[in-house]
């Protein structure tokens, strides 16, 4: 069924599987058990294949996943399908919360709970930089370039900047590796050959009629309403260099919505980002938060479909061709580069996030336990949800 399942039927399958996507990244396996064990849409190594894709570009993982499998199942207008669905759900889900959110923030209970909210956001950042961490520092350039990275945006420096940085610095700093030489297509005629399938893919094409798409509906949020105009295009800016994941997507949202533009605090965008993480969706749902707040329901809609639109453009481009470069020795040293640079970020997320809180002897508890409880993997929605009970209790 490659290529041809209807765009309906894989918009109600990942709707469904979206109700229940919690977990990030961990939902790719039940992605690829819909996809190629329970529905077989896509062959299991075409799907590895796009593990590997999504891992490699910006945009929360999950979501990307859904999205190529979608594309590999029924092409463009498929992975717009499966993009759609899977992300609804974590929309409406976190729109409500955020109505709940506005008019019940001031009762004590309540505010209680998002203290508690706010300690379970920095144990999940300090999980999240250690997990990524862990797995991403393997050498002292590694080291030079997280602690750079950490220092900059500390010192209110532009993630974005950071990351150009470190991918061009990657180039030069790591060792080329063993056959490093041999890896990928070496003559002229195969590269022709590639670009003519390039230029014939579906998806090329598909990738082209949804940016005109794009254009025109920020213009008309420009000319209707700049400001809002604007925070598409942060969004935008935001998804665009968020490599790693969702997580990735924190210190620039901190950065722009928070330092630089003073549009929220640090303590409201910690709500923001606990609410994220009792919805199903990848955490960059949080922008839906964002857009509520400072839009209303029109605002939760726009940040939400400009915050999911620049990853899913640069997959359509990108995948027909990922062979080619995947492992080229220039691609693979600068995204060490970018990846180094984004557990450096999160670092500086995690210092920004301590300090804004007001520590007393629960908070510290609440925190340490539920970081314990990550470390040890726990489920995050019991956590943030035992987090806010206890908070209510003491604090």
């Amino acid at each position: 069924m490659e290529g041809n399942v209807p765009p309906l039927k894989l918009f109600l399958a990942f709707l469904r599987l979206g109700c229940t996507a919690f977990g990030g990244p961990a939902m790719v396996k039940y992605i690829k058990d819909l996809s190629c064990r329970k529905n077989k849409w896509v062959k299991t190594e075409d799907f590895d294949h796009g593990v590997a894709l999504v891992q490699t570009i910006p945009g929360a993982t999950a979501m990307q996943a859904a999205a190529y499998a979608g594309l590999k199942a029924g092409g463009g207008i498929g992975s717009l399908a499966a993009y759609t669905g899977f992300a609804l759900p974590a929309f409406v889900f976190m729109t409500v919360l955020s109505v709940v959110y506005m008019h019940a923030i001031d009762l004590k209970p309540v505010a209680s709970c998002f203290l508690g909210f706010k300690v379970i956001v920095v144990a999940i950042v300090a999980n999240a930089t250690i997990s990524f961490g862990r797995k991403m520092v393997r050498s002292w350039q590694d080291v030079i370039l997280v602690v750079a990275s950490a220092a900059y945006l500390v010192m209110k420096g532009s993630p974005v900047t950071a990351i150009l940085v470190c991918a061009i610095a990657g180039i030069f700093i790591y060792p080329a590796r063993k056959g490093d030489k041999s890896a990928g297509h070496d003559t002229k005629d195969e590269e022709k050959k590639d670009l003519r399938q390039l230029m014939a893919s579906e998806s090329i094409r598909f990738a082209g009629i949804v940016t005109c798409g794009v254009a025109v509906i920020l213009l008309a949020f420009f000319l209707l309403d700049p400001f809002l105009g604007k925070l598409c295009a942060l969004m935008m800016k935001i998804d665009f260099f968020a490599y790693g994941g969702g997580y990735a997507s924190l210190p620039l949202m901190l950065h722009e919505v928070v330092d630089k533009r003073h549009l929220l605090t640090a303590k409201v965008l910690m709500d923001g980002i606990a609410l994220g993480q009792v919805t199903p969706g990848p955490i960059v749902i949080t922008a839906a938060f964002v857009g509520y707040l400072l839009r209303d329901f029109v605002g939760a809609a726009a940040c939400t479909w400009a915050i999911f639109t620049p990853s899913f453009l640069i997959l359509l481009i990108v995948a027909p061709f990922f062979e080619n470069f995947r492992h080229s020795p220039v691609f693979i040293r600068s995204m060490r580069g970018v990846l180094s640079s984004f557990v450096g970020l999160l670092l500086a997320v995690f210092i920004s996030f301590v300090l804004a809180i007001s520590w007393k002897l629960a908070s510290i508890l609440i925190g340490i336990a539920a970081f314990v409880a990550l470390y040890r993997k726990i489920d995050i929605l019991w956590v943030v949800i035992a987090g806010g009970t206890l908070a209510i209790i003491f604090l």
